[in-house]
């Protein structure tokens, strides 16, 4: 870059740098920041094709001193500006790149995960910043991350979707509503083992006092939380009312 600049500066920009017809740069980059280094007010020119990814992959790929790694996130870069952009028909196109340009499968593949889950490392990838295999770690370890909380926000929706609501709309992060769906559950188990030993102290005793004369023997004198009146009578028979048709709901025995 030093050893360009140091040209620029002393014979001009001799190439222009190329533009699409919206300003994106197709080719150039280089030499855009060597102008940039030497303060001289670099040239533009706007390509008139009708196949701008297709110009920035073929001028890219000419240059003799870029690596496979370069070459294959050039051409990834290109043709998610195309019509058939990377994930679409992913085999046949990648086959395609493939055989165009003469690079294996397998750097065409690793340079579309890094297109597709890693787009802030493939500018470095192309300026020989960093290279293909590690732009391509970092990927897969995003991918992953994806995959990973993509599924725990669908669990959380079959589990809880007004907590899963909330992560989406943004008032909750993913941590945070597992957290708050692990106190509610941990909550319901609290609550339904109050109402378990609850049940169990009453209403056993209840039914092994039907046909007995329990209920004649019953005297208000000897009542310790206060004696037992009709209206708690009702009360009783509705609750084993509802207990009866909560039961079946279940299908408990």
């Amino acid at each position: 870059m030093r050893a360009l600049a140091d040209d620029v500066r002393d014979r001009g920009l001799l190439h222009p740098i190329v533009l699409d017809s919206q300003g994106r740069l197709l080719d150039g980059r280089g030499r855009l920041r060597a102008c940039e280094a030497a303060s001289v007010e670099p040239a533009f020119v706007t390509y008139e094709g009708d196949d701008p990814s297709g110009y920035a992959l073929s001028v890219n790929l000419r240059r003799r001193n870029i690596s496979k790694g370069q070459a294959a996130m050039i051409s990834a870069k290109a043709r998610s500006g195309s019509e058939n952009p990377p994930g679409s028909d992913s085999e046949q196109t990648t086959r395609s790149v493939s055989e165009q340009t003469g690079l294996s499968l397998g750097r065409i593949s690793q340079a579309n995960t890094v297109l597709q889950h890693a787009a802030d490392l493939v500018d470095p990838v192309i300026n020989g910043a960093m290279g293909l295999d590690e732009a391509y770690t970092l990927a897969r370890e995003n991918k992953a991350k994806a995959n990973s909380a993509e599924v725990q926000l669908n669990r959380l929706r079959e589990e809880d979707p007004e907590l899963a609501e909330r992560v989406v709309e943004g008032d909750l992060t993913l941590a945070g509503a597992w957290a708050e769906r692990t106190e509610r559950v941990e909550e319901d188990k609290r609550q339904r083992r109050v109402a378990t030993r609850l049940l169990d102290e009453l209403v056993p005793p209840l039914a092994q006092a039907r046909g007995t004369r329990t209920f004649a023997r019953y005297d208000p004198a000897f009542a310790g939380s206060g004696p037992i009146t009709r209206e708690t009578i009702a009360h009783a028979m509705t609750a084993l009312t509802e207990m009866d048709q909560v039961w079946q709901e279940r299908d408990l025995p």
